[in-house]
C-alpha cells in the first residue's frame, strides 16, 4: 500500500510542479510585475498557439520530415560505425577520438558552413541532424557491446560459434537497452538540430517560423512555438520508450516487478 502511494505521489509531483510554475507565471504577467512584452502570460501563449495552429502544423510537417530523415540516416550510420569499431580495435582507437571531436564543435557554428556548401534546401538540414544524432547511437551501442557477458561469449565460442553468431545472440541483445537510451537522446537532438538549421536558411519549418515571429516581436507566438517543439520532443521520446518496451519484453517484466 505504501509503495503504491509513493508511486502515485511520484507521478503526480511533476504535474503539480508544472501547474505551480504556470500559476506563478500567470500571476507575474497579470499583475504587471514582468511586462507582457517581455514575458507573455500562459493564456496569451495558448491563444497565440490556437490562432496560428494551422500555420504551425504546416511548418511542423517540414521540420518533422527533416528530423525523421536525419534520424534514420544517423541511426544507421551510428550502428554501422559501432559495429565496425567493435570488430576492429585499431579502427576503434583511430575513430573514437574523431567522434569525440565532432561533438565539441557547436552546431550553431557548423550550420552556416553547411548552408554555404549545400545551399538552402533540405540537404544541409539533414546533414546537421545526422551529425548531432549518430553520436549517442554509436556510443550507446559500443557501451552495450562492451557490457556483453564474457562468460556467455566464451561458452558460445567453446561450442564453435563464429563472431557473427556471438554478435547476434549475445552482443546485440545486451546492447538494446543502451541503444534505446541513445535513441531517446537522438530523437530530441533531431528536432533541435532541424530547428537550428532552419534558423540560418530555409523556406518552411518551425525554425523559419520562429525567426519570422521574433523579427515581428510577437513573443507570445515565440513562446507558443517553443512549447510546441518541446511537446513534439516529449512525444517522440515517449514513442521510443514504447518501442523499447515492445522490443524488450523481458526488461518490461523486470521494471513492472519493481513496483509490485
Amino acid at each position: 500500500m505504501i509503495k503504491k502511494l509513493q508511486n502515485i505521489t511520484n507521478k503526480i509531483s511533476p504535474a503539480l510542479a508544472i501547474i505551480a510554475i504556470l500559476c506563478l507565471w500567470q500571476i507575474l504577467s497579470f499583475t504587471g510585475v514582468v511586462p507582457k512584452f517581455m514575458l507573455p502570460s500562459p493564456v496569451d501563449v495558448v491563444t497565440a498557439f490556437i490562432d496560428d495552429f494551422p500555420l504551425l502544423m504546416e511548418h511542423a510537417e517540414t521540420t518533422l520530415a527533416e528530423s525523421f530523415l536525419g534520424l534514420i540516416i544517423g541511426t544507421v550510420l551510428g550502428f554501422v560505425i559501432a559495429v565496425i569499431m567493435d570488430c576492429f580495435p585499431i579502427v576503434y582507437k583511430s575513430i573514437y577520438p574523431i567522434l569525440i571531436l565532432t561533438q565539441t564543435v557547436p552546431t550553431v557554428a557548423i550550420a552556416p558552413l553547411l548552408v554555404l556548401w549545400m545551399g538552402y534546401g533540405i540537404l544541409p538540414k539533414i546533414t546537421l541532424i545526422v551529425i548531432t544524432t549518430f553520436f549517442p547511437i554509436a556510443i550507446g551501442l559500443l557501451d552495450g557491446f562492451n557490457a556483453a557477458d564474457p562468460d556467455a561469449l566464451n561458452l558460445l565460442k567453446a561450442m564453435g560459434a563464429n563472431r557473427a553468431q556471438c554478435f547476434i545472440h549475445i552482443k546485440f541483445p545486451s546492447s538494446l537497452s543502451h541503444f534505446f537510451s541513445g535513441l531517446r537522446i537522438s530523437v530530441s537532438y533531431s528536432v533541435v538540430g532541424a530547428v537550428i538549421s532552419e534558423w540560418l536558411g530555409g523556406f518552411k519549418g518551425l525554425g523559419v517560423y520562429m525567426t519570422r515571429v521574433r523579427k515581428s516581436y510577437s513573443f507570445d507566438k515565440m513562446f507558443a512555438v517553443i512549447f510546441f517543439i518541446s511537446f513534439i520532443s516529449l512525444v517522440l521520446m515517449f514513442g521510443v520508450t514504447l518501442l523499447k518496451r515492445a522490443s524488450m519484453p523481458w526488461d518490461r517484466i523486470k521494471e513492472d516487478s519493481k513496483f509490485k
